[in-house]
């Protein structure tokens, strides 16, 4: 229930995590004078590492600042990755017991999320009801059904003394998701007729005109597809559209194959779509073993894999790698899915190899009718949503800059009197007066380095950076007390090759004798003191490496005392 404003109290938004990016969402919300504030969180994501990140898989926000708040609670708003994945991460670190919410579908995998880290989920996280309402100290936030890539994706109406904040989530507008009930357009509408303060909202399409498309018209183009094969059929999608997931299994049930599930999160999201009365009227699953036996013609797997993943189901199929799983000429692999900017390198190779194989690859580009759409809305949804809420404040986030950016101009356009785009860390005084960025606070990202997490510009990290760019040498010379070399210098290197592609093996001869001479050129006092020696051994073999390799590889340097 909304109440009047404490003396003093001001309203804030903050993003740490999915402004200036698309994905790893950490969202928070202040309310209260500054001896007092209290806060909500709207999501914990994660985003994966790259080629930039050697050893590293996954990456979310640095949640430091509210370290030690008063935090009421956590909101989910659905069960995507680069928003639900931080959370078994990021619980403890936050050294709060505030309860979290989510709905069925985003609880059960939420639940998993907080197992995997040792965290008991019955006394975190708290299912709720599509639609439900909760109250968190001065919040009171409501459960907004919209449409997406995911079953129960929802905004945040959230009630604070100082106004009305509609926190989107991801969404589009789609008059036939296939699963789930359509866009709450009415409940949107009454948000708007009562006055809505700010609408913080995805902007990941907004350069893109028109809509986004329903998942409706994917289910008749991608079974049209289907039926013009005549071999082994391999579809791969994300996971987590269970929507894509049923159209596939039923087009597939129309041209007489049956469907073999291949990679675990497609195991563990149709495992969690059943336990909560989704996919209950779909065809028993093929298991790999015995998908082996049936006639090309009758079997098609639904794989993970579609970005690339080198680990992944797809992947270690275009590999050959595959315990149960192979494809050949004449066999067929539908992309209904979209390229994720930043995995082009990763897709194209893996449609390359699958080339190499004998296999037609086909995307949505190649289909003359979409066989996937996008979850994310256009800039007609985003006017017709405008329509609905007509804020007071646009707060756009999930997004690069260049899409926040736009997308407050855009709305701009439309007559929203103010547009504020904060970066990550910008603290946005969203109430009393007009809203303004007052103050950055410490942010940044955290990295899963094996079971440890850490942060993104760790020592540790950038060293291995510059082992993977530059390689690696050691030197080990045996020194006596009198200052006399007695064994070495003896370099060992990893990283390098010799000129004809064979691991590094003359070359060390001629590092061996930089690292001598180094040596030679130390007074006999200075043989005494290890810095100056590894100083000196350090030097005489970086600039050699330098002559032959053309790179100024990581070098330690171990002196032995007798």
């Amino acid at each position: 229930m909304q109440t009047d404003p404490i003396p003093g109290a001001e309203l804030f938004f903050l993003p740490l995590g999915g402004c200036e990016e698309i994905g790893m969402n950490l969202n928070a919300y202040g309310y209260g004078p500054e001896n007092d504030r209290r806060w909500i969180i709207a999501d914990m994501g994660v985003t994966f590492g790259d080629e930039t990140t050697p050893g590293v898989d996954l990456i979310c926000a640095d949640p430091e600042f509210l370290v030690g708040e008063q935090i009421e609670a956590i909101f989910l708003t659905h069960a995507h990755e680069d928003h639900i994945g931080a959370t078994g991460l990021l619980y403890r670190r936050l050294q709060t017991r505030a309860p979290m919410y989510a709905t069925p579908f985003t609880a059960e995998l939420t639940r998993a999320k907080l197992a995997e880290h040792g965290l008991d989920a019955s006394e975190i996280l708290k299912t709720i009801e599509l639609e439900s309402t909760v109250q968190a100290g001065p919040f009171s936030v409501r459960y907004v059904t919209l449409t997406h890539s995911i079953p129960e994706p929802n905004a945040l109406a959230i009630a604070t003394p100082l106004g009305m904040i509609l926190h989107t989530g991801d969404w589009k507008i789609d008059p036939d998701p296939r699963i789930g009930a359509t866009t709450d357009v009415e409940g949107l509408s009454q948000l708007g007729d009562e006055g809505v303060l700010a609408m913080v909202c995805d902007s990941t399409n907004v350069f893109v005109d028109g809509e986004a498309g329903s998942e409706a018209t994917v289910r008749g183009n991608i079974e049209t597809v289907i039926a013009a094969q005549t071999g082994r059929v391999c579809v791969t999608t994300f996971a987590s559209n269970v929507a894509r997931v049923k159209s596939v299994i039923e087009a597939a049930a129309a041209c007489g194959r049956s469907v073999c599930l291949v990679g675990r999160s497609m195991h563990k999201v149709t495992d969690a779509a059943k336990s909560v009365g989704m996919l209950q009227d779909v065809a028993d699953f093929v298991d790999e073993e015995e998908a082996g036996y049936l006639p090309p013609e009758s079997i098609l797997y639904l794989c993970t894999g579609s970005q690339g993943e080198a680990r992944a189901a797809l992947s270690r199929i275009a590999r050959g790698d595959h315990r149960n799983v192979s494809l050949s000429e004449g066999d067929t692999v539908i992309f209904s899915s979209r390229v994720i900017p930043g995995n082009e390198k990763g897709i194209f190779a893996l449609m390359n190899q699958l080339a190499d194989m004998g296999v037609q690859v086909i995307t949505d580009r190649m289909s003359a009718d979409p066989i996937h759409v996008s979850g994310h809305p256009c800039r007609d949804e985003l006017a017709r949503m405008y329509g609905w809420v007509r804020p007071q404040i646009s707060v756009p986030v999930h997004g690069e800059r260049r899409h926040t950016l736009e997308h407050a101009r855009y709305a701009l356009s439309m007559q929203v009197p103010l547009a504020v785009a904060p970066r990550n860390g910008e603290l946005v005084k969203l109430a009393p007066g007009d809203p303004e960025i007052i103050d950055v606070v410490p942010t940044g990202r955290l990295i899963l380095d094996g079971a440890r997490l850490v942060p993104a510009d760790s020592g540790g990290l950038t060293e291995r950076k510059r082992l993977a760019e530059y390689g690696y040498l050691h030197v080990a010379v045996a020194i006596d007390e009198d200052g006399d070399v007695i064994d070495g210098p003896l370099v060992t290197a990893r990283g390098f090759v010799e000129e004809d592609g064979r691991l590094i093996d003359e070359s060390l001869d001629t590092l061996d004798e930089a690292a001598e001479a180094g040596l030679v050129k130390l007074k006999r006092r200075d043989m005494a003191d290890d810095d100056a020696v590894e100083r000196a051994v350090g030097r005489a073999v970086r600039k050699a490496a330098e002559r032959l390799f053309g790179r100024r590889p990581v070098i330690d340097v171990t002196v032995l005392r007798s």
